[in-house]
């Protein structure tokens, strides 16, 4: 009979298969609920169809309009694609499989992230959470460029501290396209390299990573791919700007401590106690959370100096955001998570660890070990078992709409699955037609890929005639935006579908639109606090 393996033994096997074992569980958590297509995605994939059916890097066709915020995720799913099909490749599906991929990877740089910041186990801890997380999983299976973005964030942070500096530059560049707010890191990035060139990071006790010999390869490595499309996207679009943030700004109206009072509820509960304990635990994150992220950020700051940069990355995220006031979408509060969380935990493993660390006795050896033993379990509980336990405790066995297969609670698409009932109920009337119809909406990523209609925008992200027509009244407002009935009456669409509550005050009130067009059909709905989605058409 051979003996049972020694508990160093099964740590060590164990501790051997943990990235796999950590890859597939986030590759499972996103494969299981299935694609749950949010509508900003549509919006890229229409941009991806267009590009494959020859039309140009366009929404609508024609129309040179730089709608989309990321590029390289478009580019991405062209290419894929291509190889998939075409024009009749399944986008969803297809972004579904990079997304897993791309957070299943995220995972294994957050093990090697905290190894690189002497907090092994709170990358266990911060990987495992990211495999399951509800920020993660939702806009990972809602086909947002999500997981590549934070994905490139993360390999560019990792890169720069293992040494890897021209890899580095250039995983910043693909970061930098895949999302413009990716800056708020990289600038604090390009800070770290220049003071380390200047010699300035020597005096100030920082040790040298690297000659000043590497600073042209870095240079080419992040200007080129970024040079590249600002050329193209200047010369194609007439900016590298998306059109889509300038109409953001304009299209929503918000108190100006909306976006600050979002985030500092987030950051509150990154591990989304909330839900375990109530609302009280919003008032203790709020102390807690920063309090451990300035213990792990310490310690780190002892083995990696330079992590500064992602140590300070959250907090200018939140800055920028809370200055910026934009209205705060449910992705937009994800990328930030990850060094959030990592620091988080890293406070707590050390502080634990701290805390109970034998004191000097006349025990013998094993007993020492015994109580170092003991230790570890602790800390593995709290820093490993109980985060994962707390951000579980979203997730659904059987959602209440949509798929039927495990999922996490925040992954909501039912407002898609309506406009998609509707995309469907005129999309066939739309393609007998001998000229292309043009419907208007405010909400246009199902409505966009799912019929052949040119789109008119009401937002503006697409169609730049629509930010004319704004800022609007504010009594038009009863919620975060409401349509401009002038640019309804101005441009006559054939068809408007709109839910009710953007248009309530005004839209559905002006006379001239009563007279120009006729309520087609109405979808029981109180998204928002809407009475129905409605769809009407214009009265020839």
């Amino acid at each position: 009979m051979t003996s049972p393996p020694s508990p160093k033994t099964f740590v060590a096997t164990a501790a051997r298969w943990l990235p796999l074992a950590i890859f597939l569980l986030a590759l499972g958590a996103r494969l299981l609920p299935g694609a749950r297509t949010i509508d900003d995605s549509y919006i890229t994939y229409r941009y991806v169809r267009n590009i494959l059916a020859g039309n140009g890097f366009v929404y609508n066709p024609g129309e040179r309009v730089l709608g989309t915020t990321t590029p390289l995720y478009t580019f991405l799913l062209s290419g894929l694609s291509l190889l998939s099909g075409g024009e009749q490749a399944p986008l969803p599906q297809i972004s579904l499989l990079v997304n897993a991929i791309a957070d299943g990877i995220t995972c294994l740089l957050l093990l090697r992230l905290g190894r690189q910041l002497g907090s092994r186990l709170a990358g266990v801890g911060t990987a495992l959470v990211w495999a399951i997380a509800p920020f993660s999983v939702t806009f990972a299976i809602g086909g947002l460029e999500t997981s590549l973005y934070v994905l490139l964030l993360t390999a560019t942070v990792l890169t720069n501290l293992e040494r890897r500096f021209v890899l580095s530059a250039f995983l910043a560049a693909l970061a930098l396209l895949t999302r413009p707010d990716a800056l708020i890191l990289l600038a604090p990035l390009a800070l770290d390299r220049i003071l380390e060139f200047s010699g300035i990071s020597s005096r100030l006790g920082f040790a040298p990573r690297q000659s000043r010999g590497t600073a042209w390869k870095e240079l080419v490595a992040f200007g080129v791919p970024v040079l590249i499309w600002l050329v193209f996207s200047s010369a194609y679009f007439g900016s590298p700007l998306p059109h889509s943030i300038a109409a953001k700004s304009i299209a929503y109206r918000l108190p100006p401590e909306a976006a600050f009072t979002r985030l500092l509820q987030h950051y509150a509960v990154p591990f989304m106690g909330n839900q375990t304990f109530g609302t009280w635990w919003i008032g203790v994150g709020l102390i807690l959370g920063p309090f451990l992220y300035l213990v792990g950020a310490r310690h780190a700051l002892k083995n990696q100096p330079h992590a500064w940069p992602y140590i300070a990355y959250p907090w200018l995220y939140f800055a920028t955001f809370a200055l910026a006031n934009p209205l705060i979408f449910r992705w937009y509060l994800t990328p930030p998570l990850p060094a959030y969380m990592l620091f988080i935990l890293a406070g707590g493993e050390h502080l634990v660890n701290d805390l109970l660390k034998p004191r000097q006795t006349t025990d013998n050896q094993s007993c020492h070990q015994g109580r170092l033993r003991l230790r570890s379990v602790i800390t593995a509980i709290l820093v490993v078992g109980v985060p994962v336990v707390l951000i579980s405790q979203d997730w659904v066995s059987r959602p209440d709409h949509g798929l039927q297969r495990p999922a996490p609670g925040m992954a909501w698409y039912q407002l898609e699955l309506l406009y998609r009932q509707v995309a469907d109920s005129l999309a066939d009337e739309m393609s007998q037609s001998d000229l292309t119809p043009v419907l208007a909406a405010g909400d246009v990523g199902v409505l966009g890929y799912y019929t052949p209609a040119r789109i008119l925008d009401t937002v503006g992200l697409n169609s730049p005639i629509s930010t004319q027509y704004y800022p609007l009244d504010a009594e038009i407002y009863i919620i975060s935006y409401a349509v401009p009935p002038d640019l309804i009456i101005d441009q006559l669409p054939d068809y408007v579908v709109i839910l009710e509550v953007y248009g309530r005050q005004g839209l559905l009130k002006d006379p001239r639109f009563q007279q120009a067009y006729r309520l087609r059909q109405k979808i029981p709905t109180d998204i928002y606090g809407s009475d129905g989605m409605l769809v009407f058409e214009r009265i020839e």
